[in-house]
C-alpha cells in the first residue's frame, strides 16, 4: 500500500469539520471526569453536541488508546465522526498510542485531522506522526483492492503541527518500516534471495549506498559453509548482500557498525520438516534481513553519524536430495565448524557466517544482528518483546533507551555461559541445537552459538521472533510482518550510543 499523506496543517479541529471525513480530539483522565484537549471545547458546540456528556454517558477514562466515537450527520459538513481520544498522561509513547489507534478508527475515510499532540515536545509529536503512519498500513494482493473496512486512510492532517525536524524524522521513519512491512508480507515465490539482492541494489542506487552482492560461486569458493549449506536444498541459491553507508563528515574516528539481518526467504525446516501450518508465516522469516534493508534506506535521510554496513544472509530453506542434512558438518567464514543435529534451527547457520566475516574483515566497532530466530523467545516474551542478548553493556543500555524511544520495546536476556554446554559437539566446535533436552533455554542456547563468531567486538542479538509478525491489527502494528526493528535500530544509530572506536 503506499504511505499516507502525512502532512501539517493550520487548520483548527472547527476549521477540518468542513474538509475532513474524521476529526479526532484528545481526552485526558481528570480527577471527576475526563478532560477535553485541543479543539474539543470548540468542535462539540460547532456540530450542536455536548462532547462532555457524551464521554460521561460512555463512561470515558480518558487512558491511552481509549475511543469514543461521535456520529455527526450535519449539513454543510464533510465530517462524519468525532472521535475522543484518550492520551493518558500524554507522554510520547501514549500520544503515538492515541495516533494509531485514531487512524485505525479512520479506515475507509479519505481523511483524518488529527489533532493529537500539536503542543508536545519535538519527541512526542514524532511519535504521532509515526503512530498515525504506521497504523496506516494494510498488506493486499487481491485484483480488487482492499475492501473500504481495511483501506487505511489515505491522508493524515497534522492539526496545528509545525513542518519542523521532528516530522521529517517521523515521516522517513515510517516510509522505512512500510518498506520493511513489503518485504516480509511479500510471498515467498516472489522475494527468493535473488530478488531480495535486486531490491537491495536498487535502493542502493537511490540512496547512494555501495553495494556488493556474493552469488553462491563466490560464497562456496569464499567459505560461507552456513549461507551454501542451508541453501543448498532449492532452486533459488542463496546470497549475501552487503551494503555501505558512510556519513558525510566521516573520517578515521568515525565509528562503524555492521547490522546483520537473518534471511531466510522461506523457512519449510529443511529435511527436519515443519507441521505445514507451522509454515504459513515462513515467507516472514527474512524479517530481521527486511529491518537491515529498511534501515540501510534511510540512513542519509537522518544524517546517522557513524559509518554502517548492513549484511543480508539470503536463503531459503526447502527439502529436496540435495538439502542439508541432519550429522552433516558444516565449515564456517572464520574456520569454525558446526555439527547440524536440527536443519530446522538454519538462521543461526547464515547469521553465524555474515558475523564472523564482519568480525574478520570489515573492522567493526560494533556488531549487531537481528533474526525471527527461536520459537523459545515467543514462549519466554510473548509476541509484542523481543530478546536482547549482549556482551557489552552500554551497548545493551543504548539498544534498550533506543527501544522505549522507539515503541519497540525489548528485553536484556541472560547470556549465560552455564549453558554452553549443552551445544557441545564430540566432532565439531558446536551444534547447532542443544544436546541435552533438560536444559531448554532455546533462545539463550541460540545466542551462545552466534556469540563466538563476533569474537572479541561488541556484539548484540534481537531475537525478534514474537514481535516481528502480528495476527492483528493492534495500535501502531499491522497484521502480518510488522516491520520490527527498524525504528529501533534507527534511532539508536541516530544518536550513536553505546558506540565506541575500538582502535
Amino acid at each position: 500500500m503506499p504511505m499516507p499523506d502525512l502532512r501539517p496543517s493550520r487548520r483548527t479541529a472547527v476549521q477540518s469539520l468542513t474538509a475532513a471525513a474524521v476529526v479526532a480530539v484528545p481526552i485526558a483522565p481528570g480527577d471527576t471526569a475526563v478532560v477535553l484537549g485541543g479543539d474539543a471545547h470548540q468542535v462539540g458546540p460547532a456540530l450542536d453536541l455536548d462532547l462532555a456528556r457524551l464521554a460521561h454517558q460512555a463512561r470515558a477514562t480518558g487512558r491511552a488508546g481509549e475511543v469514543i466515537a461521535v456520529p455527526v450527520a450535519r449539513e454543510g459538513m464533510s465530517v462524519e465522526q468525532v472521535l475522543l481520544v484518550g492520551v493518558g498522561s500524554a507522554s510520547a509513547a501514549e500520544l503515538r498510542r492515541a495516533a494509531a489507534v485514531a487512524t485505525r478508527r479512520s479506515v475507509g475515510r479519505d481523511r483524518l485531522a488529527l489533532a493529537i499532540g500539536a503542543e508536545a515536545d519535538s519527541e512526542s509529536r514524532r511519535a504521532v506522526v509515526e503512530g498515525a503512519g504506521l497504523a496506516a498500513y494494510a498488506f493486499t494482493r487481491r485484483s480488487a483492492g482492499l475492501d473500504d473496512d481495511r483501506r487505511p486512510v489515505r491522508r493524515v492532517d497534522l492539526l496545528g503541527f509545525p513542518d519542523d525536524e521532528a516530522l521529517r524524522r517521523g515521516r522517513v521513519t515510517v516510509a522505512a518500516v512500510h518498506a520493511a512491512r513489503e518485504l516480509a508480507n511479500a510471498p515467498a515465490a516472489e522475494l527468493t534471495p535473488a530478488a531480495m539482492a535486486g531490491r537491495a541494489e536498487r535502493l542502493a542506487q537511490r540512496h547512494g549506498l555501495a553495494a556488493r552482492i556474493r552469488d553462491v560461486h563466490e560464497l562456496d569458493r569464499e567459505g560461507f559453509g552456513g549461507l551454501v549449506g542451508v541453501g543448498a536444498g532449492s532452486v533459488h541459491p542463496p546470497v549475501l548482500v552487503e551494503l555501505s553507508y558512510r556519513p558525510r563528515a566521516a573520517d578515521a574516528r568515525t565509528p562503524h557498525v555492521v547490522l546483520v539481518g537473518k534471511g531466510i526467504t522461506f523457512d519449510s525446516g529443511g529435511l527436519s520438516l515443519k507441521p505445514s501450518a507451522a509454515m504459513v508465516s515462513m515467507k516472514t522469516d527474512m524479517s530481521g534481513s527486511a529491518a537491515v534493508l529498511a534501515t540501510m534506506s534511510a540512513l542519509a535521510d537522518l544524517d546517522v553519524p557513524v559509518s554502517v554496513t548492513g549484511l543480508l544472509a539470503m536463503a531459503e530453506n526447502l527439502p529436496s536430495g540435495s538439502a542439508l542434512r541432519p550429522g552433516d558438518v558444516i565449515t564456517h567464514y572464520d574456520g569454525r565448524t558446526t555439527e547440524v543435529m536440527n536443519t530446522d534451527a538454519e538462521g543461526r547457520l547464515v547469521l553465524a557466517d555474515a558475523i564472523g566475516y564482519a568480525a574478520t574483515r570489515l573492522q567493526p566497532d560494533t556488531i549487531v544482528d537481528i533474526a525471527t530466530l527461536t520459537g523459545a523467545i515467543s514462549v519466554a516474551l510473548g509476541q509484542r518483546r523481543a530478546g536482547l542478548y549482549a556482551t557489552d553493556d552500554a551497548l545493551a543500555d543504548a539498544l534498550v533507551s533506543a527501544s522505549e524511544a522507539s515503541g519497540e520495546p525489548v528485553w536484556r536476556m541472560p547470556l549465560t555461559q552455564d549453558y554452553r554446554f549443552a551445544i557441545d559437539s564430540p566432532i565439531a566446535d558446536q551444534s547447532n541445537t542443544s544436546r541435552d533436552p533438560h536444559v531448554g533455554g532455546g533462545s539463550i542456547t541460540a545466542a551462545l552459538f552466534l556469540e563466538s563468531f563476533a569474537a572479541e567486538v561488541p556484539w548484540a542479538h534481537l531475537d525478534v521472533a514474537g514481535p516481528a509478525r502480528s495476527d492483528a491489527d493492534v495500535d501502531d502494528v499491522s497484521r502480518g510482518g510488522t516491520g520490527y526493528g527498524t525504528r529501533l535500530l534507527l534511532r539508536w544509530l541516530e544518536t550513536a550510543h553505546g558506540i565506541r572506536r575500538r582502535r
